[in-house]
């Protein structure tokens, strides 16, 4: 054995051998770095590219990412809304009003004769609405009965006031000594806006409606004034009971309509042994309901 140690090698099993040194390890990977460290950039200037830049750095685009190559980060930052062109909805309402007043006017001064006073009529036109009553030189006598409408009748001598009706005014006469059944009667009846013969045919219906009648033919009549646009006619024949016996009876129903619509109806009836009386009187009173029409 020799006393001296080996250069070339250190073999001993006691000592730790010392490892690679710190250098020579392998470098740790390092993760690419996070867009959310990333400082965002400005908003534009509104002044536009000729305006004072913002503070701060502007925004990274070329740099190593994981969005890639020349590729910067997200911004937090939301785009300012773009404003819309157009009329705002408020004027639309407001424009549509203004048209509307702008063709009335028109209207109106179409209608009033384009405003030309030369050419305007100075006289009002009367406005359409319901027919007034015409005038009548007519004055009834002391004892007329008023009916309406400026009409009236006055009663032949021997004819009264038939007091039981409610509607016109009906005038009868008597048997002597007898107040409750009359020979004849007449009954001026009034109604507006209905045709002469339309009137004429209700009142004769309901005349005869309990009773064995034979009706004749309506006919036009001659209308005796200026004022009547239609006057019409009907005679009739009819049997009735009373207090339970046949009563032969005649009767006529004339209506005549002036041009205000007012109709009048004169209804005459009568028992067939007391015509020839009661027509002559009934003749004398018509006439003066036709005079006040």
């Amino acid at each position: 054995m020799s006393g001296k140690r080996d250069k070339g090698s250190s073999s001993n099993p006691w000592v730790p051998q010392p490892g690679p040194e710190a250098d020579d390890a392998a470098p740790e990977e390092q993760l690419p770095p996070s867009p959310w460290n990333l400082e965002v950039p400005p908003p534009p200037s509104p002044w536009g590219d000729g305006g004072a830049p913002g503070p701060g750095p502007g925004p990274a685009t070329e740099t190593s990412s994981a969005w890639g190559e020349n590729v910067g980060p997200p911004s937090l930052r939301r785009p300012p809304p773009e404003k819309k062109r157009g009329f705002p909805p408020l004027l639309i309402p407001i424009g549509a009003g203004l048209i509307v007043v702008a063709l009335v006017a028109v209207a109106l001064v179409l209608l009033s004769g384009g405003g030309d006073d030369d050419k305007a009529d100075p006289t009002p036109s009367t406005p359409v609405g319901t027919p007034t009553a015409p005038k009548s030189s007519y004055q009834p006598p002391p004892n007329a009965i008023p009916v309406g409408f400026g009409v009236s009748i006055v009663p032949a001598p021997g004819w009264t006031l038939f007091t039981k009706e409610t509607r016109g005014k009906q005038v009868a006469t008597y048997p002597p000594n007898d107040t409750v059944h009359a020979r004849a009667f007449l009954w001026v009846r009034q109604k507006q806006n209905v045709t002469a013969q339309a009137y004429l045919l209700g009142i004769v219906e309901g005349e005869t409606e309990e009773e064995v009648a034979q009706l004749g033919n309506v006919r036009n009549l001659p209308c005796p004034k200026d004022v009547l646009v239609e006057c019409v006619a009907i005679d009739y024949t009819s049997t009735a009971k009373e207090n339970n016996v046949d009563v032969k009876v005649q009767g006529s129903v004339e209506v005549y309509r002036r041009k205000d619509n007012v109709v009048t109806a004169l209804d005459f009836r009568t028992r067939v042994d007391f015509a020839q009386k009661a027509e002559a009187d009934a003749a004398i009173m018509k006439k003066s309901v036709i005079d006040s029409l």
